[in-house]
């Protein structure tokens, strides 16, 4: 197990974002609804990827990656199985679902499991694919799912935290093989759904209202191969935003799509930087050395991204006043708290509320990441902490940032891999 040594740094320079993990993953699933060669480039190099080929191959696909490009084929085998010694790691592979159900008539995907950010039922997904007519029940940890013929329905995928991204990435790949026309009313509007509808309209798919909360598909008899890139990962690039406030350092984002961002952007101008968009849609990042405190919600897009919550709080504990974030999508993400609090910030968490008095400066500190998105802010706190900063089990960083540290590095930071 590693861990992250890093002291206070001024960064400065320009750093390219890798392909985004969250749009990558569901992609990958869907190759299941074809037998014939894809191949998918700007394909981060993680550990989540990595999981997910190891299920595809379980699978009966053939995979090859080799730089950033992904070329999957298939085999014989035509598997309906996803076990739990693989799912377990990762939600989205519980994307297998409706792929499976839709192509092979038949799926046994393991359950998630439990999530340390809080509840994050699969009931969305499973309303969706009964509304297609699949058989599904729950038994040993296992949802089985049958269905001799799927056929369109006008389906709502709206919960009680409004739209799911991943039911809605499921619903739409089982729909895409159904009979008849299938409406989905409440669908996910995030660029990562997006690049799925559009991968699957490169395969052959019937879809309208790629992009709206109203998706229009019309089922097809078969899906082909294609050639197809993943798009910049907006997380990443949110990431590299909040340093940048985080640190006061002028830094040049490339590769990443400022339209994905636009609530991002507009919260770090209401911090304090001033932005530029390059013609090359490059983002250069020109924050003021007096943060300025503000209220932030997280919501489903083009609201404030959840995964870029803790990040943005590491900022704000900076920030000269009080700031408040409220947490709409999942109410009980605050393991990071705890942690700033042991680098001397001053937060005080009620419910979904976050309550964050800025200070002049954080403490270095031994602190322990708990999932994906809070080691990123804990990085970020220790490149503005006075002294020595240890994030201990930095597994959880490896999930969805390629090579971070390295590329912190290059910006100036200090900050090494060690063994924990």
């Amino acid at each position: 197990m590693d861990k992250f040594v890093i002291y206070q740094s001024k960064l400065f320079g320009s750093v390219r974002v890798s392909g985004s993990k969250n749009a990558a993953l569901p992609i990958i699933a869907a190759t299941i609804l074809t037998d014939e060669e894809c191949v998918i480039h700007n394909v981060p190099d993680l550990r989540d990827i990595q999981t997910m080929l190891a299920i595809l191959q379980s699978l009966g696909k053939s995979v090859e990656f080799k730089n950033g490009t992904l070329t999957i084929g298939s085999k014989p085998n035509k598997s309906f199985l996803a076990p739990y010694r693989l799912v377990k790691t990762m939600r989205a592979s519980f994307c297998f679902l409706g792929p499976l159900l839709a192509k092979r008539k038949k799926a046994k995907v393991a359950l998630p499991g439990g999530c340390i950010i809080g509840p994050r039922p699969v009931d969305l997904h499973i309303k969706g694919l009964r509304a297609l007519g699949a058989e599904i029940f729950i038994q040993n940890g296992y949802c089985h799912a049958q269905a001799k013929e799927l056929v369109g329905q006008h389906i709502y995928l709206g919960g009680a935290f409004g739209s799911s991204v991943l039911a809605t990435d499921n619903v739409l790949m089982a729909a895409v093989l159904a009979s008849g026309e299938t409406i989905i009313e409440y669908a996910a509007c995030e660029p990562e759904v997006e690049a799925l509808a559009l991968f699957l309209k490169k395969m052959g798919a019937d879809i309208n209202g790629i992009g709206s909360p109203v998706l229009r598909i019309k089922g097809v008899k078969s899906l082909f191969g294609c050639e197809f890139t993943i798009i910049p990962d907006r997380i990443e690039a949110g990431t590299f935003i909040a340093a940048s406030l985080a640190t006061r350092s002028k830094l040049t984002i490339e590769g990443a799509n400022p339209f994905h961002l636009t609530s991002v952007l507009e919260t770090a101008r209401r911090i304090g930087a001033k932005i530029n968009i390059g013609p090359d849609f490059s983002i250069e990042i020109n924050p003021t050395s007096n943060l300025k405190p503000v209220n932030i919600t997280t919501l489903a897009y083009p609201g404030f991204p959840t995964d870029l919550q803790a990040q943005f709080m590491a900022c704000l504990c900076l920030a000269s006043g009080i700031s408040l974030i409220t947490e709409k999508i999942y109410p009980d993400r605050f393991m990071h708290v705890p942690e700033l609090n042991r680098m001397d910030a001053s937060i005080q968490r009620s419910g979904p509320y976050a309550i964050i008095e800025g200070k002049d400066k954080l403490c270095g500190a031994e602190v322990m990441a708990s999932d994906l998105r809070a080691s990123a802010a804990l990085v970020l706190a220790g490149l503005t902490a006075e002294g020595k900063t240890q994030v201990l089990r930095v597994y959880h960083i490896d999930r969805g940032y390629e090579q971070i540290e390295h590329k912190f590095r290059k910006l100036g930071a200090k900050i090494k891999r060690e063994k924990q």
